[in-house]
């Protein structure tokens, strides 16, 4: 095989796992016009359509699924060799500078990162737990973990997550007292737990979308946060509905100290990325952080 046809096989796995040209180049570091020059060769290479194109988003065809599944467990398997080799060249040592949230941390990273240090005792992690959007050009951060939506466009963005749902939630006896709202219009009557992430924000609204019907609610109530861990807090205590992260109260929703609702217009989106400049250079400790963070699998 040719090393440009293994390059265009890789390429096509990339683009077939993230299921978007764009997402497929941000995370292999590369033009977007470089990946699709690669995959139109490769299709006209093999002579079939493998992949369907529309405007919204990216699928393998027949073909193309078939050819996926047969080159993930090879090249997965060459990929870890390269790096296992790679590292053992050059053992991975130094700091590591990321602005993250604590739900980010507490729901993702952390297993993860403390992983890290364990296997490389020189490697320093640094976390800084600030909600607001820290410019991390200007305060020297490696990297910030964002959801996609506030990635800005000269950055580039590792996929660290799965997608992400947000839940409005208050405990059974608050719902009991004041009823079930059931429909975002319904939130005028309801006390609401705030959050601003940093003094000079604006509080934030809440977005609902629901069969191409998109409401955004600016919601008041007793409480203004800027930690969703605390909001969840007050939550519990019946002090009104929190809108978080699902995966912050999903042990709470589960054993019932907390009620959802809403749900049917809280879809999934994009979720959280690992991101910076692509000017920057790349040291052996960092480039270890986003090879263990970056998320292989499917939403």
């Amino acid at each position: 095989m040719k090393r440009e046809e293994l390059s265009d096989l890789t390429l096509f796995m990339a683009v077939a796992e993230e299921r978007s040209f764009t997402r497929a180049a941000t995370r292999l570091e590369l033009s977007q016009s470089a990946v699709s020059h690669a995959i139109r060769r490769l299709e006209e290479g093999v002579g079939i359509k493998l992949l369907n194109r529309t405007s919204r988003k990216v699928s393998t065809t027949d073909a193309g699924e078939k050819l996926l599944a047969a080159l993930k467990p090879g090249l997965g398997m060459i990929n870890a060799r390269i790096e296992e080799l790679r590292l053992l060249g050059d053992a991975p040592r130094g700091l590591v500078r990321l602005a993250t949230s604590k739900p980010a941390l507490r729901t993702l990273l952390w297993p993860k990162l403390s992983q890290i240090v364990r296997d490389y005792p020189e490697v320093q992690i640094e976390l800084n737990l600030e909600s607001r959007l820290t410019d991390l050009t200007e305060e020297r951060f490696d990297a910030g973990v964002r959801l996609r939506e506030f990635v800005g466009p000269d950055m580039i963005a590792v996929k660290i997550g799965p997608a992400v749902r947000l839940a409005a939630v208050a405990t059974p006896e608050y719902f009991k007292r004041h009823g079930v709202p059931k429909h975002p219009h319904d939130l005028d009557e309801h006390a609401c737990l705030v959050l601003r992430f940093h003094a000079h924000a604006p509080v934030y609204d809440w977005e609902f979308e629901k069969e191409g019907e998109e409401i955004v609610k600016h919601v008041s109530g007793p409480f203004i946060f800027s930690e969703s861990d605390v909001c969840i807090e007050a939550a519990k205590a019946g002090h009104g509905i929190a809108f978080v992260t699902e995966a912050e109260v999903t042990e709470e929703i589960e054993n019932g100290s907390l009620r959802r609702v809403l749900a049917d217009w809280c879809p999934p989106f994009e979720g959280y990325c690992l991101c910076y400049s692509g000017r920057r250079n790349i040291s052996s400790a960092f480039r270890l952080v986003i090879d263990r963070l970056r998320y292989e699998g499917k939403d």
